[in-house]
């Protein structure tokens, strides 16, 4: 008779082999740790790793804790109390398997000390490598401590696959950021060797508390740099803060979502976020943020990832329209921001051009001449252009002056100032009440036409001018057959082509808001905008604001020009009164200001 090839698996095996999908890593085990302390309620956890978690880790909390016929129960498989009703439609705990204690005990030391603050005395249990300990009572404060120590002893194999202990501890402090982020009202901490310490201290549950938390999390930087949101549609709520366009980074992972108090990495979220920055942000850039998703439990499913850093929305539609709407609403509400981190990189890069081995001097506190005691020559031409010269600066001298008497618009009340001067016929310094602005023309009136043409193509249409003379363009006869297979699409862009033979377009009619441009050049553009949608299959019904981002190009002052005072300050009030002006449509910040007493300290004067 032949032997049987299926066999039932030995428990300690099964309990190895589904720890698997649970306990991939330390980090894995820290997390699984803290958010069973934040299910018990606790106010503070502390948590201790050392050799990044591969030799221990230990979470201490002051939650409810486990009587001792819990505890026993606790470190058998698929045994929770956050089931009371056992329905899974409506999981409002962020554990909900029973599977996490289990698993840490199938692949290392487990020693759990707990005690109820209605109990005289604790209790204890320790599960090693699969093999259940008796209860056993134990003095102990009211809470709950677990630590698990040789992580993986059990199946060295797996050991193989973890990286440096400092990367390991690193992935772990991750973890707790988000979590810290998610729960702001609670203390959490986290320390061990090779990585610095983090304490989060508790903030009460309000927006404030949480722009705190968030800032102790992604830097105080962020704190200044960021918009507040809140937005509501059918049963969901979205709250938060979300960086301004010029404050991002290189990376995704400054991005932090919570659905219902879960910290989650959701592929929808992160599209959402991505299509709300898509005109404001540099492709290969990231935006810094933290936003919570309030809703119904029953209208997201948790239970759809081992490590449950993903969810499923009921309707994914709805959540990524809140998402986008809401950002865009909050970034629009920003107005001209940008990033006060410009600024300090400026400076920096000025300190770094200091002459070597000179440091400024402390500043002295002799008596300073008068202002007035330096004036420049006056010249009958001083009418703010064409200035002869000083001698000794003549190797130096702006491309336009806006010293001369100016109207009352030109005082520097507004937010971006008056302008002084213009350099290189590129960048319009102004003068603020406590410092400067240095802006690039070209950057910012691109931005200043890209959403003049949003706003006419979202009301009652682009407005169109027609060429004297309809200008034929020579193109590569697959451009000019794409484009003049979108000619009804771009008419409502306020482009009117038409066919003219091989490898030709017609132009009769441009934007109003780029009369003057090139028109060749302005088609070439937006024959390499199709083309880049044509390869992705995008409809160009769902590229309108790429294109016109494109055409806004060919409208906009060019680097070069001279600007007169009154086209600079015009410039700059434009500029406060238009959203997203802060950047380009590349992403890259428009302005960068410059405090009195930051320049001040350039010069040793603070």
């Amino acid at each position: 008779m032949a032997m049987s090839a299926v066999r039932r698996l030995d428990p300690v095996l099964v309990d190895r082999i589904a720890a698997g999908e649970v306990v991939e890593r330390p980090a894995a085990v820290v997390k699984e740790l803290v958010e069973n302390a934040i299910d018990a309620g606790a106010r503070s956890i502390e948590v201790t790793i050392e050799a990044g978690g591969r030799r221990l880790v230990r979470v201490v909390d002051d939650g409810r804790g486990m009587s001792p016929e819990d505890l026993d129960l606790a470190v058998e498989r698929h045994a929770t109390s956050k089931l009371p009703d056992g329905d899974l439609a409506t999981i409002r705990t962020l554990g909900f398997r029973g599977e996490a204690l289990p698993s840490i005990g199938a692949v290392a030391h487990l020693a759990i000390l707990s005690r109820r603050p209605e109990d005289p005395i604790g209790a204890s249990i320790t599960v090693d490598a699969g093999r259940k300990g008796a209860v056993r009572p134990a003095p102990a404060s009211p809470g709950t401590r677990i630590e698990v120590t040789d992580l993986f002893a059990a199946t060295p194999a797996r050991l193989k696959f973890l990286k440096s202990d400092r990367a390991e501890a690193l992935a772990a402090a991750e973890i707790v950021r988000r979590l810290a982020i998610a729960h702001p009202e609670i203390r959490l901490s986290l320390k061990g060797d090779g990585l610095s310490a983090l304490a989060f201290p508790p903030e009460p549950a309000t927006p404030e508390g949480f722009l705190r938390r968030a800032a102790r999390v992604l830097g105080q930087d962020f704190a200044e740099n960021s918009a507040a949101l809140r937005a509501e549609r059918e049963n969901l709520v979205l709250a938060g803060h979300v960086g301004l366009p010029t404050f991002h980074r290189g990376a995704a992972t400054h991005i932090h979502f919570v659905v219902n108090g879960r910290p989650v990495r959701d592929k929808l979220l992160l599209g959402a976020v991505r299509g709300a920055y898509a005109d404001t942000m540099a492709s290969d850039r990231h935006p810094v943020l933290a936003l919570a998703l309030d809703c119904d439990p029953r209208l997201v499913d948790v239970n759809v990832h081992p490590a449950k850093t993903e969810v499923r929305f009921r309707d994914p539609g709805l959540v990524r329209a809140l998402v986008i709407s809401a950002i865009r609403d909050a970034l629009a509400r920003a107005g001209h921001r940008a990033a006060t981190t410009g600024g300090l990189r400026t400076l920096d890069s000025l300190r770094a051009g200091y002459l070597p081995g000179w440091t400024p001097s402390p500043p002295r506190h002799a008596p300073q001449p008068p202002a007035e005691s330096w004036q420049a020559p006056l010249d009958s031409r001083a009418n703010g252009f064409g200035e002869a010269a000083q001698a000794s600066f003549a190797s130096f001298q702006p491309s336009a002056d806006a010293r001369a008497p100016a109207p009352a618009v030109e005082e520097p009340d507004a937010p971006l100032g008056a302008a002084r001067a213009q350099l290189h016929e590129t960048y319009i310094v102004a003068q603020t009440r406590d410092g400067i602005v240095i802006v690039d023309q070209h950057a910012a009136h691109e931005r200043l036409v890209y959403e003049r043409l949003k706003a006419e193509r979202a009301g009652s249409g682009i407005a169109r001018q027609g060429l004297l003379i309809p200008e034929v363009v020579e193109l590569d006869p697959v451009d000019a057959a794409r484009i003049a297979g979108e000619a009804e699409e771009l008419l409502g862009l306020g482009l009117a082509v038409e066919p003219f033979g091989p490898g030709a377009v017609l132009v009769r009619e441009v934007p109003a808001a780029l009369a003057g441009s090139s028109a060749a050049a302005l088609l070439r553009d937006v024959a390499d905008a199709l083309a880049e949608g044509g390869a992705s299959g995008t409809p160009v019904a769902e590229r309108l604001d790429a294109i016109l981002s494109r055409m806004s190009c060919h409208g906009s002052i060019r680097a070069g020009r001279r600007l007169s005072p009154p086209e600079m300050n015009a410039l700059l009030r434009q500029m406060e009164a238009t959203p997203l002006s802060g950047q380009c449509n590349h992403g890259r910040p428009t302005y960068v200001e410059l405090k009195l007493a930051d320049i001040e300290r350039l010069f040793g004067r603070r």
